[in-house]
């Protein structure tokens, strides 16, 4: 590898760089940081979503929640985790409106003449609530701790502070949430 191109690494304490200068005001930082993390967003939402225009989207999503979330990074922590997170969610949140938006719209003109059309959005349907009823029946621990930190999106210290969990079981049940909902529907894969 050569001297110009940085590794993953020493871009990412760069960009880390970057937002603690931004977080004590530094606006030329910040800017330098948006323009340096937007071609990674957009590979990181580009890798979830296979529509350009949705995947744009999410980019988009993620700058502003980057800037709204931008005082909850701590330099003392690795950047590349906090920057994949939030793309990684605002990409999955595109899908999930897509998703719900595709069982209650449809182009007329897309739609087969017969009651085949009918058959995708029952699957949807059917998978929505197979993934309720597993849901439900994760202990309470666990369904409150995949509310918190999963779908309302919660930081650790708030979904913490929700719960009446500390961090540690948080974190714990979580995991063991996730654990068992792939189980269930036979995916594999680290969460």
């Amino acid at each position: 590898m050569s001297d110009a191109a940085p590794t993953r690494a020493t871009q990412e304490a760069r960009w880390g760089g970057l937002l603690a200068a931004a977080q004590a005001g530094d606006a030329r930082a910040y800017d330098t940081l948006l323009r340096e993390i937007t071609p990674r967003l957009r590979s990181l939402c580009r890798a979830r979503i296979r529509d350009t225009a949705e995947a744009e989207d999410a980019v988009q999503d993620a700058l502003m929640t980057i800037h709204a979330l931008r005082h909850t990074y701590d330099p003392e922590r690795p950047f590349g985790p906090w920057l994949t997170t939030i793309a990684t969610r605002r990409a999955v949140d595109r899908l999930r409106r897509r998703g719900r938006g595709a069982g209650r719209e449809s182009n007329i003109d897309d739609l087969p003449e017969g009651a085949a059309s009918v058959a995708p959005v029952a699957e949807e349907r059917i998978a929505a609530r197979n993934l309720r009823d597993a849901v439900s029946s994760l202990p309470e621990s666990q369904r409150t701790a995949l509310r918190l930190a999963k779908l309302e999106d919660l930081s650790l210290a708030e979904a913490s502070a929700r719960s009446g969990l500390s961090v540690g079981a948080l974190k714990v049940a979580t995991h063991r949430a996730m654990q068992s909902l792939r189980k269930r529907f036979g995916v594999k894969g680290d969460e």
